[in-house]
């Protein structure tokens, strides 16, 4: 298509050589659309079958391909039969949490009593820190282990190596040239990495080493049954869902529907999640509740909760968390609605990044508002919150969010070595940092020139790719299925696939809530009629569009799904985007 869409996107539609997918028709019996799907994303014929249907034991990944895995696993399997005081530091947020239970379950069941201390978000901020391995120390701890952290934190490592201490760093966040002076850091984006595993999540890392040390020890840990956590893990960090974290998701989420873990259990009942669990229930209704603890003050609930054996208690904790949850967003909307308007008021979205900072921000939702201001405006954002530090002295706090093609953990890491922040790092896709007060205009400039090369514009062209086209008709639940069972899961670089449906017909469009809009359509001709969602689009040319549909004919681009209300089975679309014929958006805009 050659126009831009309603929200200035242009659509693509990839070639797929047409011999293969018949091929793929033919000998797997697909239909069409999934099989030019499989195509797309670069599925060759013979992986086909690999692909719908991977196994732990044809395709679980070799854990002594991480460097120095082999060497930890064995200096560990010495460590449990001495009877070592091991103490587990691990990070505040989800994939910290559950590489904390995970591990701790594991040491458990190795009869070791490992102990868990996971920072303050708001007083201790992220990563390890000296304050709190003295305190591991004082209590008796002779190995740490720093889970989803440390990588870059050169100091403390060093502090706790003088202390007496023997660091073992488990991590995925990006590495530099030099690594810490830890005991062990296993992190499959060292440098000197070849083991092909740097998609994993620090929960995935922490899976694969009870692996290895179970493998030297000779044992027989119950290692599936804790596939829960990895999942829940993997989908909340929003790592690529592809190779191992596409095999640990898709039977973690098997395993979760039976799971033995009475604190996840309880969380999916305080949720109140009926029918089967899917990725979007963890990054969307358990992972905010699991995170929302570290955000008004309580960061150590989630790993608690995960970790625990005691269902009362379990309950307790998920009540609470799920109490936390609601003031999380009552303090959240407030945010946004003051960045929002700092944003439209200085004109602050012409620039290669959106930077806010204000002193009424709340340092533990910066990571939330900056992804809802990248959602919005289509470009990385940076959020700045400041809060006094251990020194009394005021700091800002902040997190980044970017888009595809541009690399915010990066920019981070470099303002760093360059001494304008104080700490810095994290993922392509999401990162945080520290700056002092007085550098946050120096900050903010620097990341302005950085994302700007990056771009090699201040306007990132927005292509969105169409993954196939399908008529309101045969978007049936047998399609949706196929997709959800055996093409998904789906996540970070395996996206859930947009479809087109062409000249559908819009019979009704009303607002439901504030900000989302409800329609029903069928195709141009009638028949069969779908619901289709547009999220938060209130307010927006997508949602003005649908709103004033009158008789206009829409091509709509967005994801299907299954709709059990009832008990039956019906797909619906949530719409992402939508275009008009040129003669209709020519009428239209005349009308808006």
């Amino acid at each position: 298509m050659d126009s831009l869409s309603l929200n200035k996107a242009q659509w693509v539609m990839p070639d797929a050589d047409l011999s293969i997918v018949e091929k793929i028709v033919r000998a797997h019996d697909l239909p069409e659309v999934i099989a030019r799907l499989l195509v797309q994303r670069g599925v060759a014929p013979e992986e086909i079958e690999r692909f719908l249907n991977p196994t732990l034991k044809n395709d679980f990944p070799d854990p002594f391909a991480l460097a120095d895995m082999d060497a930890l696993a064995s200096y560990m399997a010495e460590a449990i039969d001495a009877k070592k005081q091991i103490a587990i530091f691990g990070d505040f947020d989800v994939d910290g949490a559950t590489s904390s239970a995970l591990l701790n379950r594991f040491l458990k069941y190795c009869r070791i009593d490992a102990p868990i201390y996971i920072p303050g978000r708001l007083t201790e901020g992220y990563g390890p820190n000296v304050g709190a391995l003295q305190k591991l120390k004082d209590d008796g701890a002779e190995i740490v282990f720093l889970l989803d952290c440390g990588t870059t934190a050169f100091d403390v490592v060093e502090a706790g190596a003088a202390m007496g201490l023997e660091i073992l760093i488990l991590d995925h966040h990006e590495a530099e040239d030099k690594l810490p002076a830890a005991k062990f850091v296993i992190n499959p984006k060292r440098k000197d990495d070849t083991s092909g595993l740097d998609v994993l999540a620090a929960v995935g890392v922490t899976f694969l080493t009870c692996v290895a040390i179970n493998n030297k020890m000779g044992g027989d840990a119950p290692l599936k049954s804790w596939l829960d956590l990895v999942a829940l893990g993997t989908v909340c960090d929003m790592v690529p869902l592809t190779g191992a974290n596409r095999l640990f998701v898709k039977h973690g989420f098997v395993q979760m529907q039976s799971s033995g873990n009475v604190g996840l259990n309880a969380l999916i009942e305080v949720s109140r999640i009926s029918g089967p669990l899917e990725p979007y229930h963890a990054g969307f209704v358990l992972g905010p509740r699991i995170n929302a603890g570290s955000r008004v003050h309580k960061s150590d609930l989630g790993a608690r909760l995960l970790s625990i054996e005691d269902a009362g208690e379990a309950n307790d904790i998920a009540w609470t968390l799920n109490d936390c949850n609601d003031k999380r967003k009552a303090i959240q909307g407030e945010m946004e609605r003051e960045a929002l308007d700092m944003v439209e008021r200085e004109g602050l979205d012409q620039h290669p990044i959106i930077f806010v900072a204000s002193e009424n921000f709340h340092q533990g939702l910066s990571g939330l508002v900056a992804g809802r201001l990248k959602e919005k405006y289509g470009k990385p954002a940076a959020l700045v919150a400041f809060a006094e530090n251990e020194k009394g002295k005021i700091e800002g706090r902040g997190s980044g969010r970017s888009i595809p093609g541009i690399h915010i953990a990066q920019a981070f890491i470099d303002a760093r070595n360059e001494e304008i922040i104080q700490k810095g790092g994290g993922h392509a896709m999401a990162g945080g940092f520290t700056v002092a007060k007085d550098q946050v205009e120096a900050f903010k400039e620097f990341l302005y020139t950085h994302i700007g090369k990056q771009m090699g514009s201040t306007e990132p062209n927005i292509h969105t790719q169409i993954d196939g086209v399908v008529t309101v008709r045969g978007a049936t639940p047998a399609l949706v299925h196929l997709l959800q069972d055996h093409i998904g899961p789906f996540g970070e670089k395996h996206l859930e696939p947009l479809f087109l449906l062409q000249n559908v017909r819009v019979h009704s469009a009303d607002v439901v809530g504030d900000e989302h809009i409800r329609c029903m359509v069928s195709d141009w001709e009638g028949g069969t009629r779908m619901k289709a969602m547009a999220f938060r689009a209130v307010g927006t040319p997508l949602g003005d569009a649908l709103l004033k549909q009158g008789k206009a004919a829409f091509d709509m681009l967005g994801t299907l799904k299954i709709d059990n209300w009832g008990g039956q089975d019906k797909v619906e679309m949530h719409i992402k985007d939508a275009d008009l014929p040129a003669e209709e958006l020519a009428e239209r805009t005349a009308i808006l």
